[in-house]
């Protein structure tokens, strides 16, 4: 195991590309653990190429849902035996389920060999929902995972949730004990400076609206095109972008189209998030739940006008006059209402939240008495 001047922190990823965790990774990866050298495990692919281009130790090794139990297993093990890590630290249920059978496996091990040491496991919450069907689609699939998540949390020293509502989750579905909550952190200087980059002129009576996210069912997009096309009668100038890719690219198209507002929306794809919210002035995003949402702690950093469904760990991050009751029969209404606040606002209300800085500094504490807990520190 690694000393106490060189402690490592062994994270467990089960993607290969850019997303929330990926982002959550590259955040502290950027800002250092206190105390802790960060290696990251995952799968060759963008992720690691940008690891390896902040200096960060890499195992790039077949792991992950493609790659199958046994070989994501036998991988995970032989990069432990290597790096000797004090601290093996999952993310995503894919991770937590691999990463929690190796690390108890070596317990078993350790009872025939004791000077075989095994890592302290910390495993982080980042996409757990209200509502079952969010995630996993089926009832006997949410069944079965909400009973592998119990297990594995039994053998799992803590567990971190991004927001007061994901810890709520994770203890009345998985029975989750030792439970800390950790937001995401967000540099608010540098976002706002990185957007206020790609800045593009405004005109007066021309708000421009943002949405960022996957074109997906759960994301809610076709009220907000509905409720856009209300806007458009008070404000015949405004204009939504629509960024991101998904399967109902098709049928929003074709909503945009019967709602002839095909003039003042555009859809944009895959986008550099940062140059898209610098061509706008508010962000909405409608999901049916949100943990910890990136796109929501951007916004407000720059600067954004917001408007968010009042669900998951969203009231955490905004205040409740920026906030949509997705639950109501009236929801399109409420939306427009919400549209209409942001437009007659003359500015973003004030806003403070973690910094990396602060985010890894929480980290590494419960690492720290985590171990502290079990004896080794």
């Amino acid at each position: 195991m690694s000393t106490a001047a060189t402690l490592t922190a062994l994270w467990v990823v089960p993607v290969p590309d850019f997303g929330g965790v990926a982002r959550h990774v590259l955040d502290v990866a950027r800002t250092g653990i206190p105390g802790y050298r960060l290696v990251v495990c995952a799968p060759e692919g963008k992720l690691t190429e940008r690891l390896r281009e902040l200096n960060i130790p890499v195992h790039a090794v077949p792991f992950g849902p493609s790659r199958g139990f046994r070989t994501s297993f036998a991988s995970l093990t032989h990069v432990i035996e290597q790096e000797k890590p004090a601290i093996v630290h999952s993310h995503l249920a894919y991770a937590d389920v691999i990463a929690a059978a190796v690390v108890n496996s070596l317990k078993m091990r350790r009872l025939a060999n004791r000077s075989l040491t095994v890592p302290t496991l910390i495993t982080t919450e980042h996409g757990i929902a209200g509502d079952d069907a969010v995630y996993h689609g089926t009832s006997w699939r949410s069944k079965l995972m909400e009973q592998v998540h119990r297990v594995r949390l039994w053998g799992t020293n803590a567990a971190i949730a991004v927001s007061r509502s994901t810890a709520e989750q994770m203890r009345r579905k998985w029975g989750a004990r030792r439970v800390s909550i950790i937001y995401n952190g967000v540099d608010a200087p540098r976002l706002r400076a990185a957007v206020h980059k790609h800045r593009a002129p405004t005109e007066p009576d021309a708000p421009r609206i943002l949405s960022l996210s996957r074109l997906s069912p759960e994301k809610g997009i076709d009220v907000l095109i509905e409720a856009f096309a209300q806007l458009r009668t008070v404000y015949p100038k405004a204009h939504l972008e629509i960024a991101g890719e998904g399967d109902l690219a098709d049928t929003l198209a074709q909503q945009v189209r019967e709602l002839h507002i095909s003039d003042a929306v555009t859809f944009s794809g895959f986008v550099d998030p940062l140059e898209a919210m610098g061509r706008s002035d508010m962000v909405v995003q409608l999901s049916l739940w949100e943990n910890c949402s990136y796109t929501l702690l951007d916004a407000k950093a720059a600067g954004l006008k917001t408007v968010a469904t009042n669900v998951g760990g969203n009231p955490e991050i905004l205040d409740p006059n920026e906030l949509v009751d997705r639950r109501q029969n009236a929801f399109c209404d409420s939306v427009l209402e919400a549209l209409m606040r942001n437009c007659e606002a003359s500015a973003p209300s004030a806003w403070t939240w973690v910094t990396n800085a602060e985010m890894t500094a929480q980290i590494a504490e419960l690492y720290t008495q985590t171990q502290k807990h079990q004896g080794l520190a």
